[in-house]
């Protein structure tokens, strides 16, 4: 018997599906029930599309439908908090993991670049302006990585080619760096103490939500730069707005905020100390052939009865 995916994804994303060498039955996803190809799939492909949100947000139990024959749930995306927590009642789920990290990690260090050496701020426009404007450096900064998972790895690699010290704080504190010549530190006081530019990059789960609190916050340096490229949940935003009005944090470069996008009259869209952008560190447009590649290689272990790999922790949410 064919092997049948019921996905989320686009046409030709699933026209490749269809030529893998196990030769599944695919077939499309309703964009309003999505979870009701669970009757008729044994592996179903998601992506964080809107009724998956407003599921989540009606915080109802599993419909009944659900996980029906499924075997196996793959979301696009590296994040399951976007899905109801009854996602993840199906039998086994793995995630986009580090599918985005390299990119991510780019937008991150061009934050980094941007606000170390301002070159804008530095240009000149006529004679008059020719003088000298001193630029901060990169070398001998200090990054702060809060999770370092596949994304906080990839910007620790980064930093560290740049001549950057770099400090991280990970859950599992038992394991060693997956980056040689990171600082793991003990507590995340201690990280935001040390750092020049603070990067968020921890996964959104109950434990983190709001941990970048005004209390976090108060232990940062008065210069330091805050990154957020997780999860807008992971940061307190009033204590964030605060911290900067009262200079007591140099500045933010926010890729995502809560809600996405913000109410029009949020203080964050305007603020003179804020960079923000609308949620494209991962350039996603970009990402389709890693994508795909990652979920091919999980496929060719499910059809041989491998384990498979970015498997989701359910106890952890990610």
């Amino acid at each position: 018997m064919s092997l049948v995916i019921a996905s989320q994804m686009e046409d030709g994303f699933n026209a490749d599906l269809r030529a893998h060498p196990s030769r599944p039955t695919v077939l499309d996803v309703s964009e309003v029930l999505p979870w009701d190809a669970a009757g008729a799939a044994d592996v179903m492909l998601v992506r964080p599309t809107p009724a998956w949100q407003v599921a989540r947000q009606a915080d109802a139990p599993s419909p009944n439908a659900w996980p029906g024959r499924l075997r196996w749930v793959y979301s696009a995306s590296a994040g399951v908090d976007f899905y109801p927590p009854w996602l993840l009642e199906a039998p086994l789920v793995t995630c986009g993991r580090g599918v985005a990290s390299d990119e991510i990690a780019d937008y991150v260090m061009a934050a980094i670049c941007l606000q170390a050496k301002d070159l804008e701020g530095a240009r000149v426009r006529s004679l008059a302006g020719w003088k000298n404007a001193p630029l901060g450096r990169l070398g001998g900064s200090t990054v702060g990585v809060v999770g370092l998972g596949a994304i906080g790895a990839a910007v620790a690699r980064r930093a560290l080619a740049f001549g950057m010290r770099v400090t991280a704080l990970r859950r599992r504190r038992d394991r060693p760096s997956p980056v040689v010549g990171v600082h793991l530190l003990d507590d995340l006081a201690a990280v935001l103490t040390s750092a020049d530019h603070i990067v968020l990059a921890l996964p959104a789960t109950d434990a983190t939500r709001g941990l970048i609190d005004a209390e976090a916050l108060s232990h940062a340096r008065s210069t330091a730069h805050l990154i957020n490229v997780a999860r807008g949940s992971v940061l307190d935003q009033p204590a964030l707005v605060d911290a900067l009005d009262a200079g007591r944090l140099g500045f933010a470069t926010l890729d995502v905020t809560e809600p996405e996008p913000l109410p029009a009259d949020h203080p964050l869209w305007t603020h003179p100390r804020v960079r923000l952008t609308p949620h494209v560190a991962s350039n996603h447009t970009r990402l389709r052939v890693a994508l795909f590649d990652q979920v091919a290689a999980n496929l060719d272990r499910f059809v041989r009865g491998e384990t498979l790999h970015d498997v989701v922790d359910p106890v952890a949410g990610y």
